[in-house]
């Protein structure tokens, strides 16, 4: 079977009505797909302004906006329109990327169908109950999740760390890596700013730490400023620098009042952001690669995070940056303070980041996923047809 032969049906929670790693992630896949010749037709819920445009076709999924994030949009049951609409396109594999209604919906609409599915995990869901004061709905939701991965033929995780996790959950025994990649035109050390900093106030000799992502409790906020408060009472000369926009904005400004917010940033803008910062603080556990971990290391900065998955699999402890046990606010501190006191290490650690980071291609990581497709769509067809 052969690249233009594959038909891939592709279903998102949020493919481009809010930018995250995620999403950006699955429109470098299907761009890549769209260029080797295969077809692809996404199924996402839809809004009237979108956060970027996206590559290929988008189906609107019916959808409402979620409780309390209504940035957000939760897909439902399949409409008669989107299985009409699967119907003419006759896909010959489905990829599900959110464990929703709609993906549920979408693995049965396959199997009703013999047609293979893949799925890919971008994040760890069972962990977000813990940031919202119901940390006991945990196993709840990893059996959920156990359900629907285990329904699927194989997933694709974006790091060796989180398949491991999926093996110990009991998620899938076909596991295989699809990585992330850096896009280098952007994120490079040449893009850091000294004249940019002192636009925000922040002098050439002061050490910026930096925060990077959409500003949600599920990112480590938490540990992020209690890491910084304790910075401040043992005297530590810094500046935090928070690059981001979200929901919890009002919290973290309360949390770290003296830090310095540039907002949402993208593209070139983002590139210069990141590489303006002296060091990145990526305390947050819920990531199953870290984007933002692999732009600080290709911007040439040394990177602070929780020994988590996805960090683990990118940051290399003492050479590259440091990892440190989750919630282990004294511990993050007196990393952050290292770097913080040391040029020369954070020099060194960066450096050696970048280089590191050069093993991220989009192009060869994404041939990962299509040749999943491939094997998954030559093994059913190679199954007897039932009597």
């Amino acid at each position: 079977m052969e690249m233009d032969d594959l038909r891939v049906a592709l279903f998102s929670g949020n493919y481009n009505y809010v930018r995250d790693g995620a999403n950006q992630a699955l429109n470098r896949l299907v761009d890549y797909l769209l260029r080797q010749g295969a077809r692809v037709r996404v199924y996402s819920p839809k809004v009237e302004e979108p956060a970027f445009e996206c590559a290929g076709e988008l189906v609107g999924l019916p959808n409402l906006p979620i409780p309390g994030r209504g940035e957000y949009r939760l897909p439902l049951a399949l409409s008669a329109e989107v299985k009409q609409d699967l119907a003419k396109f006759v896909p010959n594999i489905v990829h599900v990327a959110s464990p929703d209604i709609a993906g549920h919906r979408a693995v049965t609409w396959a199997k009703e169908r013999e047609l293979p599915v893949l799925a890919s995990v971008h994040t760890r869901f069972e962990t977000y109950p813990r940031y919202y004061g119901m940390a006991f709905l945990e196993p709840v939701a990893e059996a959920i999740l156990r359900r629907f991965y285990n329904r699927c033929d194989a997933l694709v995780a974006p790091s060796e760390s989180m398949a491991a996790v999926l093996r110990e959950q009991g998620m899938n025994d076909d596991i295989s890596i699809w990585s992330r990649g850096v896009d280098r035109e952007i994120f490079d050390p040449s893009r850091r700013s000294l004249e940019w900093r002192r636009e925000l106030g922040i002098g050439d000799d002061e050490v910026a730490v930096g925060f990077l992502g959409r500003l949600v409790m599920e990112k480590g906020l938490d540990v992020f400023s209690d890491t910084v408060r304790e910075l401040k009472k043992r005297g530590v000369p810094h500046k935090v620098l928070v690059v981001g926009e979200g929901p919890a904005k009002d919290f973290f400004a309360e949390q770290v009042p003296d830090a310095v917010f540039a907002g949402f940033q993208k593209g070139a803008d983002l590139g210069k952001a990141v590489a303006s910062m002296d060091l990145l603080l990526n305390p947050s556990v819920t990531e199953t690669f870290g984007n933002v971990t692999l732009e600080a290391m290709a911007c040439g900065i040394p990177v602070v995070a929780a020994r988590a998955t996805g960090s683990t699999s990118l940051v290399r402890d003492g050479e590259t940056g440091r990892l440190v046990e989750p919630g282990r606010i004294a511990d993050f501190a007196d990393v952050v303070e290292a770097y913080c006191r040391d040029e020369d290490l954070r020099r060194v650690h960066g450096a050696a980041g970048e280089v590191r980071s050069r093993e991220f291609s989009w192009d060869a990581i994404n041939s990962a996923v299509a040749d999943a497709y491939i094997r998954l769509v030559t093994t059913y067809e190679e199954m007897p047809s039932a009597p």
